[in-house]
């Protein structure tokens, strides 16, 4: 009988604040999984692209268990892009874990598990992908979710502001605002959000505060 137990090809897992999200701050495990069939110009973790290592689900979950943490992100490259994400993100559920989902939103979400909190891009102009972006996802999002846009100029910016309104998007989730590191002045960013009075949480990376732009971490 062939092994059907759920095998993911893993960059790296490991242990570190969280940057980014509702979360920031927080001790949280990553588990990177490798591939993304997008390809944004400010991408921070190309290396993510290919290579890993296949791991079973029982090993990843061993893994995890080791660091103790109460929360687990599980990002990429681009998560869904392998079809064993979706068992994995429910196997993390299971075991107690506050999880949450990096993707991209150029993939259909609308299998994953309703406990695991969606943070989805919309891609901006700048990103060069913004061709890529699945608007159905949006529907599919809870007020539980995030939606992020990673903001590189002021195009950008106007952009991400009309689909606010096109999508009514803070009427649905909570929506974050995000320079792109090292190319867009967050202090500008900051204060166009405060001119216009939006309802987003504006963020900074906090990893990249802490310990600059090594590994996207």
């Amino acid at each position: 009988m062939a092994d059907t137990t759920p095998r993911l090809r893993i960059t790296e897992i490991f242990y570190s604040l969280q940057g980014e999200s509702r979360t920031v701050g927080w001790p949280t495990v990553f588990v990177r999984l490798t591939g993304c069939p997008l390809r944004c110009v400010y991408c921070d973790t190309e290396y993510a692209f290919k290579g890993g290592e296949w791991q079973s689900l029982p090993e990843i979950l061993e893994e995890v268990a080791r660091h103790h943490a109460r929360f687990v992100t599980v990002t990429g490259g681009e998560p869904l892009a392998q079809k064993d994400c979706l068992p994995l993100l429910a196997a993390l559920c299971d075991a107690g874990y506050e999880v949450s989902l990096e993707t991209s939103g150029a993939i259909d979400v609308s299998d994953v598990d309703s406990r695991v909190v969606k943070v989805m891009d919309l891609k901006t102009p700048s990103s060069g992908e913004v061709e890529k972006n699945r608007y159905e996802n949006i529907g599919h999002l809870t007020r539980a979710d995030q939606v992020k846009f990673v903001i590189g100029d002021e195009a950008d910016y106007r952009w991400s502001c009309d689909q606010l309104e096109r999508w009514e998007l803070t009427g649905r989730c909570e929506v974050l605002f995000s320079p792109v590191f090292g190319r867009m002045d967050p202090t500008v960013l900051a204060d166009w959000v405060l001119r216009d009075h939006l309802p987003v949480r504006f963020q900074l990376q906090l990893h990249k505060l802490l310990w600059g732009d090594e590994a996207g971490r």
